[in-house]
């Protein structure tokens, strides 16, 4: 059986995420006051209690999605249960790529930690938003960026399923997009809560500030595969890795194809290892008869355990 791990990415976070786990496993607190430390705020406090409100922020959600998914993975180890491939969904690639074995936990921090400062002060330098769109195939929507283009910049993003994609890009140019895109008969056509026009031009002081931090950083080759946001395909190289992590924030998120890439063996058992069920939803739009086991809870963690061993038995 081929175990693939997917990881979350921003959006799919939840006040209370982590707390059941740090109360029953010592090594996951210390994993939060490690990150808190690093990071130079009380990471964990906003995790378990929130406000809401703070953890939304760029800064604090990506490294509070990172932290959480990465320390389920820990555990996942410690019983002997690793992947045998993975990916993540946009902030999710550097916790596959940490659990891939590409760098270390501190080493994927410290970059989450510049990626994240970096992408809400873009969002500030540019302000711009992003919009979901279902029921419409690429083209047409390709077609309602060109169309709306004249409001300003507006790219397609996230390629999350065959029939729903995200655009990125200035609110006016977005906005007008959704429009066209409910007249079009799309049947969800609707603005994010996001803070920036991630995977798109408008990140490009984020993409330099990134790309310079990468530079310096440890990497290796992956253990396994982990398949990268911006080609679809795995990482080869370090090298390769430090190039398309800069991309990514400028690049829409081949997610359908990084599916594909991953469904090589009809027995493959999914994960998502992390808060929320996005992932496996859109697996579930994409494979023919695919499911995704979430993974986020503590309580979760204990049947698919149980699960895990009966299948060996």
């Amino acid at each position: 059986m081929k175990r693939v791990f997917l990881f979350p990415g921003q959006g799919s976070q939840v006040v209370g995420m982590g707390n059941d786990f740090a109360a029953s496993f010592p090594r996951v607190g210390e994993l939060f006051e490690k990150a808190g430390e690093l990071l130079g705020f009380n990471l964990a406090e906003i995790c378990f209690h929130g406000p809401e409100d703070e953890l939304r922020k760029t800064r604090a959600t990506q490294p509070a999605l990172y932290v959480h998914s990465y320390a389920i993975s820990e555990l996942f180890a410690e019983r002997g249960i690793e992947a045998d491939a993975a990916a993540g969904h946009s902030l999710g690639e550097y916790t596959a790529l940490s659990v891939g074995g590409a760098f270390d936990f501190e080493t994927g921090l410290r970059l989450v930690k510049i990626r994240a400062e970096s992408m809400q002060e873009a969002g500030r330098q540019n302000p711009g938003t992003m919009a979901a769109i279902a029921g419409l195939d690429r083209d047409t929507v390709e077609a309602i960026c060109q169309q709306a283009r004249d409001e300003g910049t507006v790219v397609l993003a996230n390629f999350n399923s065959p029939e729903q994609i995200a655009i990125s890009g200035s609110v006016p140019a977005v906005k007008k997009a959704v429009e066209i895109a409910k007249e079009k008969g799309a049947r969800l056509a609707q603005v994010l809560q996001v803070s920036g026009a991630f995977h798109s031009p408008l990140m490009e002081p984020a993409a330099k500030a990134l790309a310079a931090a990468l530079k310096s950083a440890e990497i290796q080759r992956p253990k396994i595969p982990v398949i990268s946001n911006v080609t679809g395909r795995p990482h080869e190289s370090p090298d390769e890795i430090r190039d398309l992590l800069a991309r990514q924030l400028l690049s829409p998120v081949r997610w359908v194809e990084t599916l594909q890439q991953l469904a090589s063996e009809p027995d493959t058992q999914w994960y998502e290892v992390g808060a929320g069920n996005v992932l496996a939803g859109l697996l579930k739009r994409t494979m023919k008869g695919a499911r995704a086991t979430g993974v986020g809870t503590a309580a979760a963690l204990e049947t698919v355990l149980t699960e895990e061993v009966r299948a060996v038995s």
